[in-house]
């Protein structure tokens, strides 16, 4: 049995206070939630107070990013035990923000998964298409190479360890969702294409996520289809009602 993720990715906002204030009210809110890993991926400032608000709770912390070297001269990016360091189990590696604006590839993302898989940590890798790549019948394609290559080189005891976040393009914070039947379509393919690589039994037990505005009122159609275990958030997660209520998803 999948044990679903529900992911916030707070992206580019909330100072530290703001992410302790957001970050309290959640945890009253899923204070006894059982049956699903809570994660919550505050900027990097912010992440030591939140691992100190969060210790003790059902609440999980992630990075938003992750550099594959474990120090050095590397301006401005943060190795994976350092993210350990400060309380971090879960980092989202390769985001379609990431991809777009800075360069990041799936050679990159293959990078990021291994380092922050020899460190210990939880790695979500994040794939997905664009609305031209949609449009053009390219989808299971785009996702096909993007798995492929994030994958690279790693085992079956490796590739046990992730998780794989679908998360098209066209629909990060515009609104527009995946129907059911296409984000499940997708998730299958991923699932077979995982067996293909690592085996039947990897490909049954990895979880998969939804990303790509994942609401309150469409979480429970979502978590009703068969290959999807869990979500990744956006800018639902900055309101605790709306976050909370998704990590209380019920499916049909």
């Amino acid at each position: 049995m999948r044990t679903p993720v529900i992911a916030g990715n707070w992206k580019m906002h909330n100072t530290v206070a703001e992410s302790l204030k957001l970050v309290r009210e959640l945890k009253a809110l899923v204070l006894g939630v059982g049956g699903v890993e809570i994660v919550v991926a505050p900027v990097f400032t912010a992440l030591g107070a939140v691992a100190a608000e969060i210790k003790g709770s059902n609440i999980a912390l992630s990075s938003q990013n992750v550099f594959w070297e474990e120090k050095g001269a590397y301006t401005g990016e943060i190795a994976p035990g350092m993210l350990k360091d400060v309380g971090c189990t879960y980092a989202i590696i390769g985001h379609s923000e990431r991809r777009q604006y800075f360069g990041e590839t799936d050679e990159t993302v293959n990078k990021r998964v291994k380092a922050t898989l020899k460190a210990g940590l939880t790695p979500i890798m994040c794939v997905g298409e664009t609305l031209a790549e949609r449009e053009g019948g390219k989808t299971l394609e785009i996702v096909s190479r993007q798995v492929t290559g994030g994958l690279a080189g790693l085992s079956s005891a490796e590739i046990d360890k992730l998780i794989i976040a679908y998360e098209p393009v066209w629909a990060i914070g515009t609104g527009k969702t995946a129907t059911p039947e296409q984000a499940e379509e997708v998730h299958a393919d991923i699932r077979r294409l995982v067996g293909e690589i690592a085996g039947p039994a990897t490909a049954a037990g990895i979880r998969i996520l939804y990303g790509g505005s994942v609401k309150a009122d469409n979480v429970d159609i979502l978590m009703s289809q068969a290959d999807i275990d869990g979500a990744l958030v956006g800018g639902a997660a900055l309101q605790a009602d709306s976050f909370a209520r998704i990590v209380k998803f019920e499916t049909k």
